[in-house]
């Protein structure tokens, strides 16, 4: 028992070595705590755990009480396309691939006696019957929505009246003896215990084409904010916060004008979202974050190792800006070509259109693929 007190105590003060974290000539001892004044201690973040829990389960209740309600005033129906028709082969090579090869459509044509287009229509209708409804879809961007908006507004309120919201020079004046406020406290709060929200329901919530950068992107927040408040350097993630909350708000907002068939709204709100991600991410984000980390805490402060993997987060999140607004831009070539948007790039692995086959056509060749498989296995058993 005493070996591990003694490597527990040897890991502590080898991670929080002040040599790391802080400044040169400066302490532990000497941003703690008084009666006087509050710093950060790195304890506080584990209220996040609690008020994430407390988050998942206002969410179940808003999309319920609230969400559901206004999607059904719009007429969006919790339904689920025809099921496949029961086929055990077919299922079987399913489990292995929901998107199989030409070679393997090939293979079960051969097996089943039907043709490749029955195989694909089969699995084509299979994947759309794992799909989330469209009220689904539209309740879990509601609760977005509402979400970002409320933070996003919040956030300003705050950050109005704070010199760093203007002058990112004052994130590192007289930094790390910044002492911690109420507001910003509970704003980071709010946010850590939402993002811990997101890591655990992203897989139950409806899978987008970028669920892995999304992963990655939560988990890269995640790590920005517990380092940014262990470091104390919590002015330069507030402005992280806001910067990203102002604009996923109107994704969100064109998702819900999509799902309620509202196609102008919906190209408006694109537009907006598209202008806004650009203006934030890719160039307030750059000039205002990533600049005064680089160099005003350079100048005002000097060299100090977690500065510098603390600008590696931040770049690691604006190469995934990058990649997001590659997506973005496919998404508006494709609406100019076309006349309007047809689908957000995060938007669901299964195209529309997939879901929209005719009932009729669907039904038959169900049938005539069920009816191939039972004439199949008389033979065989013959």
């Amino acid at each position: 028992m005493a070996v591990f007190l003694e490597a527990g105590q040897n890991f502590s003060a080898w991670f929080w070595n002040p040599g790391f974290w802080l400044p040169p000539n400066v302490t532990w001892e000497d941003i703690r705590s008084t009666d006087e004044v509050r710093y950060v201690e790195f304890s506080d973040l584990l209220a996040s755990v609690p008020l994430a829990v407390g988050v998942l389960m206002f969410r179940y209740l808003f999309e319920r009480i609230v969400a559901a309600p206004i999607g059904q005033y719009f007429n969006l129906k919790d339904t689920r396309p025809r099921p496949a028709a029961p086929n055990p082969v077919l299922e079987e090579a399913y489990r292995h691939a929901c998107k199989p090869s030409h070679r393997v459509v090939t293979g079960l044509a051969k097996q089943l006696d039907v043709t490749e287009r029955h195989i694909e229509r089969w699995f084509r209708q299979r994947r759309n019957q794992d799909r989330p409804s469209v009220l689904r879809k539209f309740t879990e961007s509601c609760w977005r929505f509402l979400y970002y908006l409320s933070a996003f507004v919040y956030g300003v309120c705050i950050l109005w009246n704070k010199p760093w919201f203007w002058d990112t020079t004052h994130c590192w004046i007289n930094f790390p003896f910044q002492p911690l406020l109420p507001e910003v406290y509970w704003f980071y709060m709010i946010e850590m215990s939402f993002y811990l929200s997101l890591t655990f329901s992203q897989f139950l919530d409806v899978k987008r084409k970028d669920f892995w950068q999304m992963f990655v992107h939560h988990m890269c927040t995640l790590m920005l904010l517990t380092f940014s408040w262990g470091g104390n350097m919590i002015r330069v993630g507030t402005l992280v916060l806001v910067i990203h909350d102002a604009v996923d708000f109107w994704m969100e907002a064109a998702k819900m004008a999509k799902y309620c068939r509202l196609h102008r709204l919906c190209d408006l709100l694109f537009i907006i979202f598209t202008v806004m991600w650009f203006l934030t991410r890719l160039v307030i984000f750059p000039y205002r974050v990533l600049r005064t980390v680089m160099y005003d805490a350079h100048v005002i402060i000097g060299e100090f190792k977690s500065r510098m993997l603390f600008l590696a987060l931040l770049y690691l999140l604006q190469i995934l800006h990058l990649i997001w607004f590659y997506m973005l831009c496919q998404v508006a070539c494709k609406a100019i070509q076309e006349g309007q948007v047809q689908k957000d790039g995060r938007s669901d692995s299964e195209s529309d259109g997939d879901v929209h086959d005719s009932s009729g056509e669907q039904e038959a060749t169900a049938k005539l693929t069920a009816k191939k498989f039972n004439n199949h296995e008389a033979k065989h058993k013959g």
